[in-house]
């Protein structure tokens, strides 16, 4: 049952390694992976996509005023 809980977080390891350990790094460091250098090294090395932004309302959005 332990086995079948890593099973993800292997096959992600053995896919991209450098990646993954960057990031497990970074994570146990608590560094935020949108500062310089270490963005810069995971553009470099890995398929790190920086978060985008929330979607806009639709048009129709009616916004209310509270007083």
């Amino acid at each position: 049952m332990f086995l079948s809980e890593l099973a993800p977080l292997l096959k992600e390891l053995s896919q991209k390694p450098v990646a993954f350990m960057g990031g497990f790094v970074s994570g146990l460091l608590g560094l935020s992976l949108d500062q310089k250098p270490v963005s810069d090294w995971i553009k470099q090395y890995g398929d790190y996509q920086p978060p985008s932004p929330p979607p806009s309302p639709p048009s129709d959005f009616k916004s209310i005023q509270i007083e």
